[in-house]
């Protein structure tokens, strides 16, 4: 009996991030990685510049270059809420509910550590797992965020920086003051390291397993689905 050939699978390009999109990625990418390297310096200084004192301002520089990218990844976050509430941009808030379907995030896990061959369905944006990591990414950039605001406040004694200083400083008090705020600040700069770690991570996975081009669609906004 002739064998019947095996079914042929083609690839299909499709569009998955317009441009705005793509620029808020790569923007957040440079000022965060931007704000962990000062943000360490400033924790833990150590540079000593030879000659005079007056000429010493090393560490007043960092600070204000933490300060404009902390500000700059503020923007970043109200700009990118913004655009999940338009459809068209492929980025809507509610495809971070994928993870909400518990069977099929089960079904993912199990897919991820070679336990099973069956895939997920992805009936949103992101997949169950995606949907998860983004959604803890939120609650970090909210955390840091918000702290960062309320330690720069205290350095500030006019303007608009003081005046968020004021409006945070129950939120202060409630966290335990500046010191507690600061070490909350630390902590969620470790999870954001974490979080790059697996995001790269699983993005390379998933370029091997699936080969649909998902690492260089954040470049061209376009990936490559299978179809019979």
């Amino acid at each position: 009996m002739q064998q019947q050939p095996p079914q042929q699978q083609c690839l299909t390009m499709h569009k998955e991030w317009w441009l705005s999109i793509r620029l808020i990625h790569w923007s957040m990418v440079f000022s965060i990685f931007t704000l962990i390297i000062t943000g360490f310096y400033i924790a833990r200084p150590v540079t000593m510049i030879a000659g005079p004192t007056e000429s010493k301002f090393l560490m007043g520089n960092i600070r204000t270059i933490h300060t404009f990218f902390g500000i700059f990844l503020t923007f970043l976050m109200v700009w990118r809420a913004y655009l999940g509430l338009f459809p068209g941009f492929h980025a809507r808030w509610r495809d971070l509910l994928a993870w909400t379907d518990i069977p099929n995030l089960i079904t993912q896990v199990k897919f991820y550590l070679l336990l099973s061959e069956k895939k997920s369905k992805h009936e949103y944006q992101y997949g169950p797992m995606q949907a998860l990591a983004y959604s803890g990414l939120i609650v970090l950039m909210f955390l840091i965020i918000l702290t960062g605001l309320i330690l720069t406040g205290a350095n500030y004694h006019a303007g608009l920086t003081l005046m968020v200083g004021n409006l945070l400083k129950p939120l202060e008090n409630l966290m335990g003051g500046l010191a507690r705020v600061r070490l909350i600040h630390h902590l969620v700069t470790w999870g954001f390291i974490l979080f790059i770690m697996v995001h790269v991570y699983m993005g390379v996975w998933s370029d091997i397993v699936y080969k649909e081009g998902t690492i260089s669609s954040m470049i061209s906004g376009r990936v490559f689905r299978k179809t019979e």
